[in-house]
């Protein structure tokens, strides 16, 4: 089910001494235009304050950003950025150029102008870590997934893969601390609640306290780039230092009343894992919004899609329209109400973020807006003439 990522097919490659983070032949020919500039290669493995630690051949090393700071907030240096950085005995040292990215993870941040965040970069599989220590939230697990599946491609991430999972960023849904969940039965039920939420999407049951699903999830990351996302107290730092086999990670135990976590991870940080893979753990997450995430809301909610293609108008919204295929799924049974809900917040929300920066869109929102509401407006008009 999941791509294999791509392998180092040269001599050079594989006796690198980077091919634990990740360096393959591929890497060798994007970076050899600064070899022949007297740079050497490394690996963003953690980014504070305008300097990142990156693993270089010599060891990890301190280099500075300033020389790759744009005003675009998508290009700054990410954990898992491959980057070209001065030699050893230069002093400072700085990060030159970052290489072209083969994946990114991207929500958009608070600001009022619809820009993105990127989370970790060069990945191949997103782990999005779920407690059942708390009620499922099926909604945010979808509006993850969503994401995940709407991972950007292509350089400088200006051009968007038509399928995330053919880019290489492959989602799972991990479930942790399922020793909270001691009747087999209930698990069960609750891993299909999850499954029917993440069509397509492998759904994993993991213990770090008894090591329960440990060795599947071991197999997953074993290879590629992965990242942990979920919200405080997921239990992300817990299962990097399982599958690390060290205490590398700051764990704090989740409070009792909500299962919440205190952000111990403040930064997103690399692993090499020592059977193979490269780990990214990141801080938890108290908001997930989303960024140009069309595709990906379209992949979560599949079925939906394809139940709209017999709809009668082509522009149907599933709310009240004549022989909407949507809403009669829904009322025999076929298709959940608190997904279609779900999928209508994940459009809308979709839908203003891009329309921020595409004015045609934005003034195509306005109108459908009017003339809902001048559908509406006419509609209770009639209601108050019959009741006149």
């Amino acid at each position: 089910m999941f791509n294999a990522p791509l392998h180092p097919s040269s001599l050079s490659a594989v006796q690198h001494p980077l091919a634990v983070y990740g360096w393959d032949e591929g890497w060798e020919v994007e970076f050899a235009p600064y070899a022949a500039q007297g740079l050497v290669p490394g690996r963003v493995v953690r980014v504070d304050r305008g300097q990142c630690d990156v693993a270089t051949s010599d060891g990890v090393v301190r280099a500075d950003t300033a020389f790759v700071v744009p005003r675009d907030p998508m290009k700054v240096v990410c954990t898992g950025d491959w980057v070209a950085v001065d030699p050893e005995g230069t002093d400072p040292r700085y990060a030159r150029t970052i290489l072209p990215r083969r994946t990114a993870f991207v929500r958009s941040t608070s600001s009022k102008r619809s820009e993105g965040q990127v989370l970790a970069t060069n990945i191949d599989h997103i782990v999005i870590c779920v407690s059942l220590a708390v009620e499922l939230d099926l909604g945010r697990i979808e509006r993850f997934l969503a994401l995940a599946m709407s991972s950007s491609s292509g350089e400088a991430l200006l051009r968007k893969s038509a399928d995330s999972w053919e880019s290489g960023a492959q989602p799972v849904v991990v479930l942790t601390k399922a020793d909270l969940v001691p009747d087999p039965v209930t698990l069960a039920h609750l891993v299909q609640d999850v499954e029917g939420s993440a069509p397509g999407v492998p759904v994993l049951t993991v213990s770090a306290l008894h090591g329960d699903g440990l060795d599947v999830l071991a197999a997953l990351v074993g290879s590629g780039t992965s990242v942990l996302l979920g919200q405080s107290g997921a239990g992300k730092s817990t299962l990097a230092n399982a599958l690390v086999g060290a205490d590398v990670m700051d764990v704090r135990a989740a409070r009792d009343v909500d299962g919440k976590g205190r952000h111990t991870t403040t930064t997103r940080n690399l692993l090499a894992l020592p059977s193979g893979g490269v780990l990214i753990d990141t801080p938890g997450l108290r908001g997930v919004g989303l960024y140009d995430a069309g595709t990906g809301v379209g992949q979560v909610f599949a079925e939906i899609e394809e139940l709209a293609e017999r709809c009668r108008f082509h522009d149907c919204t599933h709310e009240s329209e004549p022989g909407c295929a949507v809403r009669s799924a829904v009322e025999n049974g076929e298709l959940a109400d608190r997904r279609l809900e779900s999928y209508r917040k994940l459009m809308r929300e979709n839908q203003w973020i891009v329309a921020k920066t595409d004015a045609r869109l934005r003034a195509e929102l306005k109108k459908t807006f009017k003339r809902r509401g001048a559908e509406g407006k006419a509609a209770m008009e009639a209601k108050r003439g019959r009741w006149s």
